[in-house]
């Protein structure tokens, strides 16, 4: 008589891992999901003066 202890095994398994997608992310996506948490930390942080000074240093740079 076959014993179905293994397939049951690897059954099981197959269902409770959760299946990954290989790739890379799309980098809008990735920004959208960075956006709301760099806004939060704006905000409790009142870091306004030192993004704007960062963006004009990083707009210097590229301008040249």
């Amino acid at each position: 008589m076959a014993h179905p202890a293994p397939r049951t095994y690897i059954r099981t398994q197959e269902r409770t891992t959760p299946r990954r997608r290989t790739g890379r992310r799309h980098p809008l996506v990735a920004t959208l999901m960075a956006l709301p948490l760099a806004v939060l930390l704006l905000v409790v942080f009142d870091g306004w003066e030192t993004v704007t000074t960062q963006a004009s240093s990083v707009g210097e740079m590229l301008g040249r």
